[in-house]
């Protein structure tokens, strides 16, 4: 029997071992902290019972996640949930744009752009499935679904200012901003409108779902499928050089690049070394947990039964804090995700104090305190905030890194989104997993498709090893 080892037991780590595993090979997973997880875990902070996500907390790519789609993960423990909206996006002056599942419910909320948005994101949302599985895998492969990729590529392409030129209202506008903000990097850059494209268009066809009972859950069922199929899973276990590996036909590194080149050391070609060491990172999240009684007080009609709020403000202010951040300024008024799990999944609450989940975008490697930025913004558009406010756990670029090594500098999204590493990722070449050492790849997310918990990093990777694999024997 062939063997594989697994280093790193995130989600595509785990969905690297199980596509394997799936193969008939004898599969090892390695993780360096005590539980699994990497950026899907949970644990309870500020009070006993009051349930947070560490890492990520929604899952609109995951539900969706062809991958993921293939396993029975419901017969494995996992349970998705939603809000009744998916998305708001509060202004000044107590207005708000909100984006739910229905596409017919969020072109009667979005009023003048009501049919700029139909007929912008309906196509896309009706061939959803199709085009996920031309943009979830490398960029450089013969497409197999020609119409909705056409229907996507040349909007993706451009700008997200460019494209938010064709909204009439300041709703309308502020929603495709901030779902192009997902992409950290300057909203006035080729390739961002991807992201807003993207993630509105996953909402009218699967909503943006939480894991009933925390994210950690969806780890928990991946590594159920795992050892189902007789994978072993060894946790606490750190590994520091490949020549500590005992052999393996294949070896999968669920690692950031920086870090593969450490591990490789000189066995790494030389120009995949230089590849890897010169990978860009994206900038920082910094991070607040917030226990709050009654919850956020929020002063428009939508945010307080929204599951996920981007609180900015204007098209203009997401695009002005996203430029600062890629230049190593801190915005006075950063872009700051909100999620209130809570909605969806009451269980994560103690009686009326609830689990606030919040993060701004910072430049890389931000060294200061943000927690007042958040605040302030939360102030802003949820005004006593403040005073429900029962407790709070912050974490820093650098404890985010500490947290979990593949987020360098508090990067969480793999790599920065620059057109060439959107398009050719960790390095330019026609099989980005393979690192040039017989048997090993790389397949953490900052290989393609990139950040998002959807598995589709590990199972891609884990195809090319056993392509070559194949092509070996």
């Amino acid at each position: 029997m062939s063997s594989a080892i697994v280093v790193g037991a995130g989600p595509n780590g785990l969905a690297a071992a199980v596509t394997l595993a799936q193969r008939g090979m004898d599969v090892t997973v390695l993780e360096a902290s005590d539980t699994i997880g990497g950026g899907t875990r949970s644990s309870e902070r500020i009070l006993p019972g009051l349930l947070h996500d560490d890492g990520a907390a929604v899952h609109p790519i995951g539900l969706a996640s062809p991958f993921f789609r293939s396993l029975d993960l419901a017969a494995h423990g996992l349970e998705w949930a939603w809000s009744d909206i998916d998305l708001a996006h509060p202004l000044d002056g107590g207005r708000a744009g909100a984006m739910v599942a229905s596409l017919d419910e969020t072109v009667r909320l979005l009023g003048r752009d009501g049919g700029r948005w139909r007929a912008l994101f309906g196509p896309l949302a009706d061939s959803f499935d199709e085009l996920a599985q031309e943009v979830l895998r490398p960029m450089v492969h013969v497409p197999r679904h020609l119409v909705p990729l056409a229907r996507f590529g040349p909007a993706a392409l451009l700008p997200a200012t460019a494209l938010g030129r064709i909204w009439r209202t300041d709703e309308a506008a502020a929603l495709f901003a901030g779902n192009a903000a997902h992409g950290w990097h300057p909203l006035n850059r080729p390739t961002t409108s991807a992201f807003g494209l993207m993630f509105a268009a996953i909402s009218h066809r699967y909503g943006w779902p939480v894991v009933k009972g925390g994210s950690a859950r969806l780890t928990d069922a991946l590594a159920s499928v795992f050892t189902e199929l007789g994978g072993c899973i060894e946790t606490g276990h750190r590994v520091r050089s490949l020549t500590e590996l005992p052999p393996a036909d294949v070896v999968m590194l669920d690692l950031e690049p920086g870090a593969v080149a450490d591990l490789a050391g000189d066995a790494l070609p030389a120009r995949v070394r230089k590849a890897y060491r010169r990978f860009r990172r994206a900038p920082a999240a910094f991070k607040v947990d917030f226990a709050v009684e009654g919850g956020l007080p929020w002063r428009d009609e939508y945010s307080s039964r929204a599951g996920t709020v981007h609180v900015c403000g204007s098209a203009a202010e997401v695009a002005a804090a996203e430029h600062d951040i890629t230049r190593g300024r801190m915005p006075e008024r950063p872009f700051v995700l909100v999620a209130q799990q809570y909605l969806a999944d009451p269980q994560r609450s103690v009686g009326d104090v609830h689990p606030v989940y919040t993060y701004a975008h910072v430049p890389h490697g931000y060294t200061g305190d943000a927690t007042e930025h958040i605040i302030a913004q939360l102030e802003r558009f949820a005004p006593g905030t403040r005073e429900r406010i029962i407790g709070a756990h912050a974490r820093t670029p650098r404890a985010l890194a500490d947290h979990n090594p593949n987020l360098v500098g508090g990067d969480i999204i793999g790599g920065a989104n620059t057109p060439l590493q959107l398009l050719m990722r960790p390095r330019v070449s026609t099989d980005p997993y393979y690192t040039g050492i017989p048997g090993v790849y790389i397949c953490s997310a900052s290989t393609p498709p990139g950040a998002g918990v959807h598995g589709m990093c590990g199972h891609n990777a884990a195809l090319s090893a056993l392509r070559r694999t194949e092509r070996a024997g």
